[in-house]
C-alpha cells in the first residue's frame, strides 16, 4: 500500500509540474514585490513587515489555503549632504515565510533575503538581491483516506521532501516607474519524498521567473493611477500574465483591479490608516471553468512600518 501511494504522490507531482506552477499565487503581489524580487530588501527607510493571508476558490475542497510573513530593512540608509547629489548607496536584509495547503499537500519555505541599492542618478536606483533558505513538502497521511486500515500510515505516518532553494532578482526603480526581474528556484534540486520506511521518490523544484513593471503618473490633483503587469514563466507550464489598474487618492487610500489571463478578474481596496498600520484586501471572481463549484478567492494583507522615525504613512516607492 505505501509504494502504491509513493508512485500515486509521484504521479500527482509529475501533472502539477506539467500543468501548474509551484509557487504559491498572489493577487495583491504588488503592495509586497518583495515576495517576487529579492532586490527589493530593504528599499524603504524603515522596517517592513508584511503578513497575508489568501483563501484560494473557497468552497471547493481541499483548495489552496496561504499564509506569509515577510520581514525586511534597510541598513547604513542616508541621504547625501545636498538636495542636488543622489543618495548613498545602502545594503538590506530580510526573510520571507510562507506555507501553502493544497488537500493532503504543504508546502512550507523560509528563505533570507540581502539586497545591495545603488544610486544611478538623483532620481532612479537600481538594486541586485539574493535570497537562500529552505522548502519543505509534506504529505500528512491523517488527511488521506486508506482502502487498508491496518496500513502503517494510518493514524500519523508522513512523507516529507527537503530542498534548498535560491533566488536572484535585479530591480530599477525611481518614484514613478519600476522594472524587475527574478528567478527563484533556480538550483532546480532533485529532492526526495522520504517515507518512515525511506521508500524515495525524486521530484525536481520548476524554476520560476518573474518579469515586472509599473508607472506611476497623476493626471488629477491628489490622485495617481498606476498600472502594471508581471509575466510569470515556470516552464514547462505556460507563461501566465497579469495586467493591473490602482488609482490612490492622497497617498492614502486606493482602490485596483487585476486581471489574470484565463484565471480570473481581481478587485482590490487599501488604505495606509497611520505611520505605523495599513491593510488592503481582493476578491478574486474565477474566470475559468472552476468558477462552477468555487466562491472566489479572498486575500488579506496587512502591513507594519517599525523603525518609521520619519513617520511615513505612505510608503515612498509605491507602484
Amino acid at each position: 500500500m505505501k509504494k502504491l501511494l509513493l508512485l500515486l504522490v509521484a504521479s500527482v507531482a509529475v501533472v502539477v509540474q506539467a500543468f501548474a506552477q509551484q509557487r504559491p499565487q498572489y493577487s495583491q503581489y504588488m503592495v509586497n514585490n518583495y515576495l517576487l524580487n529579492p532586490a527589493l530588501t530593504g528599499i524603504e527607510d524603515y522596517a517592513d513587515i508584511r503578513i497575508s493571508n489568501r483563501q484560494q476558490w473557497v468552497g471547493l475542497e481541499g483548495a489552496p489555503v496561504t499564509y506569509y510573513a515577510t520581514a525586511h530593512v534597510p541598513l547604513n540608509k542616508g541621504m547625501s549632504s545636498t538636495s542636488y547629489a543622489k543618495a548613498l548607496a545602502h545594503h538590506g536584509l530580510g526573510v520571507i515565510f510562507h506555507t501553502d495547503k493544497t488537500g493532503p499537500l504543504r508546502r512550507t519555505g523560509l528563505s533570507a533575503t540581502y539586497a545591495y541599492h545603488l544610486p544611478l542618478t538623483r532620481s532612479i536606483n537600481a538594486s541586485a538581491g539574493v535570497g537562500a533558505g529552505v522548502i519543505r513538502n509534506s504529505i500528512n497521511s491523517s488527511d488521506l483516506q486508506f482502502s487498508n486500515p491496518s496500513d502503517p500510515l494510518v493514524g500519523g505516518g508522513s512523507i516529507n521532501q527537503n530542498v534548498l532553494d535560491l533566488s536572484l532578482g535585479f530591480w530599477v526603480y525611481s518614484r514613478n516607474f519600476s522594472v524587475g526581474i527574478a528567478g527563484a528556484q533556480l538550483l532546480e534540486n532533485a529532492g526526495t519524498f522520504r517515507s518512515t520506511e525511506n521508500n524515495n521518490v525524486t521530484l525536481d523544484l520548476q524554476r520560476h521567473y518573474f518579469l515586472t513593471g509599473s508607472y506611476r503618473f497623476t493626471p488629477f490633483e491628489r490622485i495617481d493611477l498606476i498600472p502594471s503587469f508581471m509575466l510569470k514563466l515556470a516552464d514547462p507550464s505556460p507563461m501566465a500574465v497579469d495586467v493591473n489598474l490602482r488609482a490612490m487618492y492622497d497617498e492614502r487610500f486606493w482602490v485596483g483591479a487585476s486581471y489574470r489571463h484565463k484565471d480570473a478578474v481581481v478587485g482590490m481596496v487599501g488604505v495606509y490608516i497611520s505611520p505605523l498600520l495599513d491593510i488592503s484586501y481582493s476578491y478574486d471572481a474565477t474566470t475559468s471553468n472552476l468558477n462552477r463549484v468555487s466562491a472566489g478567492t479572498h486575500e488579506v494583507v496587512i502591513g507594519f512600518k517599525l523603525l518609521n522615525d520619519r513617520r511615513i504613512i505612505c510608503p515612498q516607492w509605491v507602484w
